[in-house]
C-alpha cells in the first residue's frame, strides 16, 4: 500500500492547533489530530451542501452566497455550477496554510475556481460576515467543523448557539436558507434551528455521494418570507 506522506502544516489562529495536509498517491487529506476534516475522494455531502442550499436560491437575480470553510472546493465548485452567472460568491477562510494550498499542492484538485470572477475569497472567520451583515445573503453555507460544534476552533461554538443562529437569520434575506453540514445528527441543534425561527429540514446524504459511503447529514434552515 502507498503510504501517506506529510506535504504541509498550517496553524489555525488564536491556539486553534494544527492541521496537516497528507498525500497517498493522487489522493489528499486535511487532518486534525487523528481527525480527518476532508477527503480529495470523499466530496458527495459536501457537493450536496451546495447543491441543496444553493439551489433554492438560484433563480435569484444577483444571488449572493457566503461559504463558510474552503476545504478542498467543493462546495465552492457544486455552488458555481448552480448559480447563475451574475451570483456572487464569498468563502471565509480562517486558516492562511489553507488558501495557500489551493493554489499550492491543491492546485488540481481545485482546477483553478478561485479564478472565476464570481468568487471573493475573504481571510476570515466566517463569524465576521456572518455578524456585520443584515439582510444580505441569499445562502449562508457551514462546513468548517464536522458537526454543529467548534472541532477545528472553539470559538466556532458561537456560530451555532442560539446568539449565532439569530444572527445568521438576521444576516439572510426573507427566504433565504442556512445550510450546515455535520458528520453526525444531532436533536439539540434541530431544536435551536426552530427556536431561532427557522423552518427546518433536515438531509442525509452520503460522504460519497451516489457510490455510498458514510452517512451525513446537512441541516437546511430558512429563514420565512416577510419574517423579521
Amino acid at each position: 500500500m502507498i503510504p501517506w506522506v506529510h506535504i504541509d502544516t498550517g496553524t489555525i489562529p488564536n491556539g486553534g492547533g494544527t492541521l496537516r495536509l497528507m498525500r497517498r498517491g493522487q489522493e489528499f487529506s486535511i487532518q486534525l489530530g487523528q481527525n480527518e476534516l476532508m477527503n480529495s475522494r470523499l466530496s458527495g455531502s459536501e457537493v450536496a451542501l451546495a447543491e441543496l442550499a444553493c439551489g433554492r436560491i438560484a433563480a435569484r437575480s444577483g444571488a449572493r452566497v457566503l461559504i463558510g470553510g474552503l476545504g478542498m472546493g467543493f462546495t465552492l465548485r457544486a455552488a458555481l455550477q448552480t448559480l447563475p452567472e451574475r451570483a456572487l460568491v464569498e468563502v471565509a477562510e480562517l486558516v492562511p496554510s489553507v488558501a495557500a494550498w489551493a493554489r499550492g499542492p491543491l492546485a488540481e484538485v481545485f482546477g483553478g475556481i478561485l479564478d472565476d470572477p464570481r468568487v471573493r475569497l475573504l481571510q476570515t472567520d466566517v463569524a465576521a460576515p456572518i455578524g456585520a451583515a443584515r439582510a444580505v445573503y441569499d445562502a449562508i453555507l457551514l462546513d468548517v467543523d464536522n458537526g454543529p460544534d467548534g472541532l477545528t476552533h472553539p470559538g466556532n461554538d458561537r456560530l451555532y448557539d442560539h446568539g449565532g443562529l439569530g444572527l445568521a437569520r438576521r444576516a439572510l434575506r426573507p427566504g433565504g436558507v442556512l445550510a450546515v453540514w455535520s458528520a453526525h445528527p444531532d436533536a439539540a441543534f434541530t431544536r435551536r434551528l426552530r427556536d431561532a425561527g427557522f423552518t427546518v429540514e433536515e438531509v442525509p446524504v452520503r460522504a460519497n455521494g451516489r457510490r455510498g459511503g458514510a452517512r451525513h447529514r446537512i441541516w437546511l434552515a430558512a429563514r420565512p418570507d416577510g419574517a423579521r
